[in-house]
């Protein structure tokens, strides 16, 4: 969406009467002879001068206030544009297009006091449109995580065996010939493998994990005749010097398939103890080491898809189809929100950039032309590709040479006080 260019420009009354500038600017620029633009009385108020030091201090910090409300400004705008897609419309300030806020600026007396230090009066200006990008920020995190969680769901609902929610798709009968444990040594889990993978999962699933459990220790069946003497115990045997893995023998089951990928079942060890030791007179408490975390891990290394922490509820089909349902209405809602918020916090922080930019008018004025202050200053909408020759024109007519380089922004090559403003 296009916006005019406008260029804000203030020159010396020099003692003469306000009037009589006006027509100087008018003529320089937008009349029959000069066409660049339209001209419009940009009425700066009365604000505090306070010392040559702190408006020279000010001047300064104001070019970077002025960037900083501008990003924020159009942050808002383009939030605005995104939410509302093809159906976006032009934005407004206080109910009326943003050009016409514009051009018939006013100052905000109530919301902007104009005898309160300048200082105080950028900081109170700058404050206000901080606390929109703050909260922008915080409703756009909001409104980002409901949507992550929508598609989360979505992905879930039409995904495969490998991601869909088991509870969907398993019915009572089939998990009722399953045989599934949970108990202090022993847990059954489900795992998910793409149909290229089927057959080396099924080769190889009883060995993978091989060096995470250790069974070795006394094997009674070949030393019968050591029953009952003396023998090591506890840290004092090796049980890593055999290694396994925690996958129960003939544990696995296939439950189910679909186009994509097929599901099984696999009982496993959940744990497997380290026995405790002596360090001198200290007993040092053994640990019990988890396989099950261990195990997943090289599950989903192989990309076999572990369908961690499920727990077949029969109460639970179709709860997911009315968990999206949900979640669809409060991403909606949330849109809908975040637009109207979008539409009236785009014109406070709008009112506020146009009275920085005020501000630095007056800030401009009084340093370059001095005290008292006396001063007039008008707002030129740049007729299109006109940018260049209506500077010229003003160089032309208030400068003391005419100025070759186009550089708009570069203030200090012009002989009275100008500057651009793209809303």
């Amino acid at each position: 969406m296009s916006h005019p260019t406008y260029l804000i420009t203030s020159i010396s009354n020099s003692g003469s009467a306000p009037e009589n500038s006006f027509r100087q600017l008018q003529n320089a620029a937008a009349c029959p002879s000069a066409p660049y633009g339209e001209m419009f009385k940009l009425e700066v108020p009365s604000l505090m001068v306070g010392t040559l030091d702190s408006l020279m201090t000010l001047s300064d910090d104001l070019g970077k206030t002025d960037s900083i409300i501008e990003s924020i400004v159009r942050k808002v705008e383009k939030s605005s544009m995104e939410l509302a897609g093809k159906k976006a419309t032009e934005l407004t300030v206080g109910g009326v297009p943003s050009t016409r806020y514009i051009q018939q600026f006013a100052w905000d007396y109530a919301k902007y006091p104009n005898r309160r230090p300048l200082k105080e009066l950028v900081s109170l200006i700058s404050s206000g449109v901080s606390a929109i990008d703050e909260e922008l920020k915080q409703l756009s995190n909001s409104y980002g995580d409901k949507q992550a969680a929508l598609q989360d769901a979505k992905r879930k609902k039409g995904g495969n065996l490998m991601s869909v929610d088991l509870n969907d798709v398993l019915e009572e009968k089939v998990v009722k010939n399953l045989k599934i444990f949970d108990t202090e040594y022993l847990k059954t889990v489900f795992v998910a493998v793409g149909k290229a993978q089927v057959e080396g999962f099924e080769k190889e699933i009883y060995n993978l994990g091989g060096e995470l459990v250790g069974y070795g220790g006394p094997d009674w069946s070949r030393m019968p005749n050591g029953l009952g003497q003396p023998t090591n115990f506890g840290s004092q045997v090796n049980r890593h010097q055999k290694k396994g893995s925690p996958v129960v023998p003939g544990s696995l089951e296939k439950v189910m398939e679909d186009n994509d990928s097929v599901l099984y079942t696999i009982t496993v060890l959940k744990g497997m103890y380290e026995a405790g030791y002596y360090e001198g007179e200290e007993f040092v408490p053994g640990t019990k080491i988890d396989l099950l975390e261990a195990f997943a891990k090289i599950l989903r290394e192989k990309r076999y898809a572990v369908r961690e922490n499920f727990t077949y509820d029969p109460s639970q089909q179709g709860k997911s189809a009315m968990m999206m349902e949900q979640l669809q209405v409060e991403v909606d809602n949330m849109r809908s929100g975040l637009t109207r918020w979008c539409k009236t916090h785009f014109g406070e922080a709008f009112v506020a950039w146009m009275h920085i930019k005020v501000i630095r008018v007056f800030v401009e004025s009084v340093l370059r032309y001095g005290l008292p202050v006396d001063f007039t200053a008008v707002l030129y909408k740049v007729a299109s590709g006109k940018d260049a020759m209506l500077v010229n024109a003003l160089d032309k007519t208030f400068g003391e040479s005419v100025k070759d380089d186009d550089d708009l922004d570069d203030e200090e090559y012009h002989d009275f006080v100008l500057i651009k403003f793209e809303p």
